[in-house]
């Protein structure tokens, strides 16, 4: 296995007693497999979820991020009623997704497959969060204190994960979200990704000029 490139730099308490847990019966991570990593993606990936840079939203201009955030947030409306925590939401995926290297609106494609926005879910094999990210994550290239609930958190983990997917396999997108889901070969995830990306929030010219690939 080739060492991945190095993740783009940064541009830009768990309470279950408040949100309660919430069990995603149609999560799709749950099959992800633990990977045995060489010392040298251990420590660009543990380097790459480390990062503790402030968000800030990778723009060109102040009128181009609020045309993005108001169009994904009218978007995003009927499943987040609550227009100051969807905009929290959002900026993190864009930034995160961004940094990754990644399209925002494909990261939002992802999030709604894996967990229909459900900041608590989790699947029966123990995924958790929005990107229903595996807990051995946490050991394997971050800490295991580390929250996987937590809203950055959660998108630092997925996104790296996806771009590590990414970087595997040269850019594949298919093989790249098979990977991500453990179903490596099978069509139906990376399909299902896919339409949720372009039905529901793909623009026709990425925001960025960012692609996956």
């Amino acid at each position: 296995m080739k060492p991945v490139t190095t993740l783009r730099k940064s541009l830009l308490t768990l309470s279950f007693a408040a949100a309660g847990l919430c069990f995603a019966v149609g999560a799709h991570a749950g099959a992800q497999k633990e990977e045995v990593l060489s010392a040298s993606v251990r420590s660009m990936l543990q380097q790459a979820v480390a990062d503790q840079a402030a968000p800030k939203l990778a723009f060109s201009s102040q009128q181009e991020a609020q045309t993005w955030l108001d169009e994904m947030s009218q978007r995003l409306a009927k499943r987040i009623p609550d227009a100051e925590y969807r905009f929290d939401l959002l900026s993190t995926v864009h930034y995160e997704a961004t940094r990754a290297g990644l399209d925002p609106q494909l990261v939002l494609g992802l999030i709604e497959v894996e967990s229909g926005f459900r900041k608590y879910a989790i699947s029966k094999s123990g995924a958790r969060g929005y990107m229903q990210v595996m807990p051995f994550w946490t050991k394997a290239i971050g800490s295991p204190d580390d929250d996987l609930f937590h809203l950055r958190t959660n998108l630092r983990y997925g996104c790296t994960i996806l771009r590590y997917y990414l970087d595997m396999e040269k850019g594949d997108l298919y093989r790249a979200l098979g990977r991500y889901n453990g179903s490596l070969g099978k069509p139906e995830y990376p399909n299902m990704v896919k339409a949720a990306w372009h039905k529901h929030w793909r623009r026709p010219q990425p925001i960025t000029g960012r692609s996956t690939g």
